[in-house]
């Protein structure tokens, strides 16, 4: 079979321990005997991020940006324990992900790959709700202190003018810990009008939440900033379209999206939509079943997983134990940026590689053959067999070479 041409590369982001793993194993097994894979490479795996003082991170994300089109694997955000288990570490390096959210200023859209097997926890939801998060600031780019002395805290903003204002935090008595955060009125509105515009996109309805009753300067200008871009700028065509804008404050939107049958955009701060996501992906079935895209104003888009790294699985595959981890929300990355790069580049060979790529891959699902992971969420009476990744790539496989053909 002859492979699928590319013209232009994609920006190709490694990751650690068990999903590295599989990134290699997807590669082998449903692209390089497909494509003739063009990528601009960028290790981000834990040590040779800190090996280049993080300036990896950077470079790649700086890429994306030149090259429009970026597939990432998941990577490890490391904390006291990490520090512990990886000694080599000469910092508690901060997340990839956040530092190339910021530099992309983009949002990130997570939606859950449903099967008809597999019924969502909570049983009135009937089609999958996307959850779009984002992707700058808040306590992803927060400073933290901890103090032990009695004393005041204030927040100072200084003026390029020269102006100061100062508000008092709080005065303690003993020890006591801190943080500031922020966020800027031009990634704001960057992020309302990617949602507006993902859903026209999509034709779905669009639901925003904050907490601006506790939170009233802050949460506030993201409700304000919200409000005068849909009137000034979408209002009409969401009527067109005959979908609608929604806002109300966080908890009441989460006995809400209980209640609702799906099917419709929730944009969250990036905090809220961090836990927000994860909690959409579990009730409908995985956290491996969770599709993301980072969408750029200026058209970016960086594909990547929701899940992280799979430590348990990779400490038994070094044991020389076979796995069975999940790979689907990997795979739908890397058919993704095969999509979005074939629209780009005008190559319906590689729009249709990608989308034959996502069909054989439920398709195998749907055939009962699965990781281990998804066994206890398919329905009663539904014949199913577990298998390990190698196995489920492999059948994957099997099905993409037949509808290549």
């Amino acid at each position: 079979m002859e492979t699928i041409k590319m013209t232009t590369p994609l920006v190709e982001m490694d990751g650690d321990e068990m999903t590295r793993i599989l990134w290699g194993m997807i590669k082998e097994t449903l692209i390089l005997p497909f494509v003739d894979l063009k990528t601009e490479y960028y290790d981000l795996g834990l040590l040779n991020r800190n090996a280049t003082k993080d300036q990896v991170t950077i470079d790649a994300a700086h890429a994306a940006r030149r090259l429009g089109v970026a597939v990432k694997c998941a990577t490890i955000t490391p904390n006291r324990q990490r520090m512990e288990e990886y000694p080599e570490l000469t910092e508690m390096w901060k997340s990839p992900n956040g530092t190339i959210r910021a530099i992309l200023d983009g949002t990130a859209f997570r939606a859950p790959i449903v099967l008809p097997c597999i019924r969502p926890a909570v049983k009135n939801w009937a089609a999958p709700i996307t959850v779009a998060r984002h992707a700058y600031g808040d306590m992803y780019k927060a400073v933290d202190l901890e103090t032990e002395e009695p004393g005041e805290a204030t927040l100072t903003f200084r003026g390029r003018s020269g102006a100061e204002q100062v508000l008092s935090v709080q005065q303690v008595e003993g020890g006591a810990v801190w943080q500031a955060q922020h966020n800027k009125e031009s990634s704001i509105r960057s992020f309302a009008r990617s949602c507006f515009q993902y859903a026209l996109s999509q034709k779905q309805d669009l639901w925003f939440s904050t907490k601006d009753t506790i939170a009233k300067v802050y949460d506030g200008t993201f409700k304000r900033i919200f409000e005068e871009e849909y009137e000034q700028t979408y209002r009409a065509e969401f009527e067109q379209a005959g979908i609608t804008y929604f806002y109300t404050l966080i908890d009441d939107a989460v006995a809400r999206v209980i209640r609702s049958k799906g099917g419709f955009i929730w944009a969250l701060k990036n905090y809220d939509g961090d836990v927000m996501s994860d909690m959409i992906a579990a009730a409908f079935g995985s956290l491996a079943m969770m599709t993301s895209v980072l969408v750029s104003p200026d058209g970016t888009m960086e594909f990547e997983a929701s899940h992280g790294t799979v430590t348990r699985h990779y400490y038994r595959y070094r044991k020389g134990e076979q796995t069975s981890t999940n790979p689907m929300a990997t795979i739908f990355a890397w058919s993704g940026a095969f999509r979005r790069r074939g629209e780009l580049d005008r190559l319906p060979d590689l729009v249709r590689f990608g989308e034959a790529l996502e069909a054989a891959s439920l398709e195998t699902l749907e055939s009962g053959v699965m990781t281990g992971d998804l066994l206890p969420l398919v329905e009663p009476g539904f014949p199913v067999r577990s298998v390990t990744s190698g196995e489920f790539l492999d059948a994957i496989a099997a099905r993409l070479t037949k509808a290549l053909a």
